[in-house]
């Protein structure tokens, strides 16, 4: 079976994508695929006596069935939850996209079905002030898909996000509805909403879990849609 990857972004910050990807990893893992989770850059690491830990690195390194070390899933680590490329600057740092997905091919030459990328924030984040996100599944040519944080204002953030995808000439492997708040009001029209003006297929549809898990969430994921097209 041929190797499949994808590079995960999301609508805003707190759109869900960490505990999405966690969730795809575990669909896939259940079904028999060998997985590899990725956050090539993370802000907000703990000081730890291995070093700097981000916990959302952690937890794709934990659920992903292809293990390997912390610096491998993610490799650029800053302790202050800030934005990575303010960070980087005070640190005197310069981080490059195509340096970045270098580090990327290097976990990804590891025999897998499945593997995910995840991005930092969404979209345009920026990686220095010449470069965003989007330069590193346009470096390693892999699809995206969109973690929509399902709350107040997600329609105009999900079709900004798609339009920019496009407008960098990446495509979009489709969106994952991600329930972010239980008392949205009208969410069925928003999710219909986005469902009819993005072209892109809905892949999941995740409801609000009080206490979300890899594998509470991997309960609403049809990982063969990732595999079928």
């Amino acid at each position: 079976m041929a190797k499949r990857s994808f590079f995960i972004t999301g609508t805003d910050t707190d759109a869900g994508k960490t505990i999405v990807t966690a969730g795809l990893l575990a669909a896939a893992n259940k079904a028999g695929k060998r997985t590899i989770g990725l956050k090539p850059v993370a802000a907000g690491c703990e000081d730890t006596p291995e070093g700097l830990r981000n916990s959302d690195a952690v937890l794709l390194q934990e659920t992903a069935s292809v293990k390997l070390s912390y610096d491998q899933v993610n490799p650029i680590a800053f302790a202050p939850a800030i934005a990575p490329h303010i960070a980087a600057m005070r640190e005197g740092r310069m981080m490059s996209g195509d340096r970045i997905a270098a580090y990327c091919r290097g976990a990804m030459m590891q025999p897998a079905d499945l593997v995910l990328v995840e991005g930092a924030g969404g979209w345009r984040v920026p990686l220095s002030y010449r470069e965003t996100m989007a330069q590193i599944p346009k470096s390693l040519q892999v699809p995206v898909i969109l973690v929509v944080g399902m709350k107040l204002g997600c329609i105009n953030h999900a079709l900004m996000s798609a339009e920019s995808i496009s407008r960098d000439g990446i495509p979009l492997a489709g969106w994952i509805a991600n329930r972010v708040d239980a008392d949205m009001e009208c969410y069925e029209e928003n999710r219909d909403t986005i469902a009819n003006m993005l072209r892109a297929p809905m892949l999941a549809e995740i409801p609000h879990v009080t206490e979300p898990t890899p594998d509470n969430i991997a309960e609403f994921i049809d990982i063969d849609r990732l595999f079928s097209g």
